[in-house]
């Protein structure tokens, strides 16, 4: 297995397993605070570390201030978090005013992996769930978890076939298994399989 390679740009102490949790969507007050738009629904990922990491923003836009350009840290030494509504707002010791909070407008925010807090019994994180090989009861295999739906109520596994049948998109041969007690009965991430109760004519 190669090491991973750490993103252009990115500070020298970029983790192995560092995570998208978030984007900076704007500054929050006078003080230097920032606002974060967290992508998961449930945002301790954010709470459970106190070192994010900052890639800039991939989207094209107008060009930050010469006064700050380049000045954008790539890493946060948060000293305080605390949700509000459906964000979250931090401070940093990086970003001292808002100036500089404004700078860090569209920032994607990482955290490393292993600082994630545990999950709980039968719970489990979508980060871990991807790319792990999915077979029904009979031993078939149905294909790779390419990703999640959150409807809600409960989340649903996008489970893309190794092979496409020809004639069919790769979106139409998509199966959708809801991730609940009543199709799923076992995950083994060690094993990196889900057995499932789903038939291959589904």
């Amino acid at each position: 297995m190669t090491a991973p390679v750490r993103p252009e740009g990115a500070d020298p102490d970029w983790p192995d397993d560092a995570i998208e949790v978030g984007r900076i969507v704007d500054a929050w007050g006078l003080k230097g605070w920032v606002k974060v738009q967290p992508f998961a629904a449930d945002p301790q990922a954010l709470f459970s570390s106190r070192r994010w990491f900052i890639l800039p923003s991939e989207r094209a836009g107008p060009p930050r201030p010469a006064a700050v350009a380049g000045s954008v840290p790539t890493l946060l030494r948060i000293s305080q978090v605390k949700e509000h509504g459906e964000v979250v707002v931090a401070l940093a010791q990086e970003v001292p005013d808002r100036s500089a909070a404004e700078a860090m407008r569209g920032a994607r925010v990482f955290v490393a992996r292993a600082s994630f807090p545990s999950a709980g019994p039968d719970e489990f994180y979508w980060i871990d769930l991807i790319g792990l090989s999915v077979v029904n009861r009979q031993g078939e295999l149905l294909g790779t978890v390419a990703g999640l739906i959150d409807t809600g109520p409960h989340s649903v596994l996008r489970v893309k076939p190794d092979i496409t049948p020809a004639g069919v998109s790769e979106q139409e041969a998509e199966r959708l298994i809801p991730f609940v007690g009543a199709y799923v009965d076992e995950v083994s991430l060690e094993g990196r399989k889900i057995t499932v109760d789903w038939g291959l004519d589904y």
